[in-house]
């Protein structure tokens, strides 16, 4: 598993385990919710678009933890399971996106409290926007968790992702036939659509990519690629934007920023 940037810290509420948790649970039944560490995909944003299974296993946890960007602050991924599962009690874990020894001790930090819990015998489930295996925080928590139990199992509950919310809002095809996809992030810059770009048989979509969308639909035009492209910002949240890439990239967007380029050969 990749660990990639942007960890964690400290926890917010804490919710112990008590007697009646285990009232009319059989010994078999106890026996089979062994400690682990689940990955729940919550979507782009709707509420609708959470799956019957996340739901399921948010509901059966003993323990939830959302990331956020403090411990007073409702992130995205919580504010969808508070619609999705009203029921559920949410702990926070305040992600550090800098980088150096802030980030390393931050996200110490958490893993040792997913591991408290998971030591204490409890399932624990991370919410995620999007899917938990596309870019996204979980695999740097499992990871650090993974160090410290090696042990422990770690699963997944797929989400949908940013791309096929999109693709459905606005219309497009996103593959057909032969037809393939590369997936990008321009946190770093728009370069680096270029390589995928310069295939005009294969769709490109690109991530996170909000502060440069005047330069990525500038490099669209340049390559012959803006008609059809479209882009989706806060998909199923407040502030939601969707439509051409040449109509809303007036200037900078939202980090939640989806693009999404056709093949350029498609008839």
């Amino acid at each position: 598993m990749r660990v990639r940037r942007g960890t964690a810290t400290v926890t917010g509420t804490s919710r112990e385990p008590g007697p009646d948790r285990d009232e009319g649970t059989t010994t078999s039944s106890r026996e089979t919710r062994l400690s682990r560490l689940i990955g729940v995909g919550m979507g782009p944003g709707d509420p609708e678009l959470v799956t019957a299974r996340a739901v399921r296993v948010l509901t059966e946890a003993d323990r939830v933890f959302a990331p956020a960007t403090a411990l007073d602050a409702v992130g995205r991924a919580e504010s969808i399971v508070r619609q999705a599962c009203p029921d559920a009690t949410v702990d926070r874990l305040a992600f550090e996106m800098t980088v150096g020894a802030v980030r390393d001790t931050a996200l110490g930090e958490a893993a040792d409290r997913v591991v408290e819990c998971l030591d204490a015998g409890e399932v624990v489930a991370f919410v995620t926007l999007g899917d938990p295996n596309v870019y996204s925080t979980f695999p740097t928590l499992a990871e650090a968790v993974l160090q410290r139990r090696p042990d422990v199992a770690v699963e997944t509950v797929p989400g949908i992702t940013a791309f096929q919310d999109l693709a459905s809002r606005s219309g497009t095809v996103l593959l057909t036939g032969t037809e393939h996809l590369t997936l990008v992030t321009a946190l770093d810059g728009p370069e680096a659509l270029d390589a995928a770009l310069e295939d005009p048989g294969g769709a490109v979509v690109v991530y996170k990519g909000g502060r440069h969308l005047p330069a990525v639909a500038k490099r669209l035009a340049d390559a012959g690629r803006l008609d059809g492209a479209v882009a989706g910002e806060l998909l199923g949240l407040p502030g939601q934007r969707v439509g051409p890439v040449a109509g809303l990239a007036g200037g900078p967007a939202s980090y939640l920023v989806t693009v999404i380029v056709p093949p350029s050969e498609r008839e």
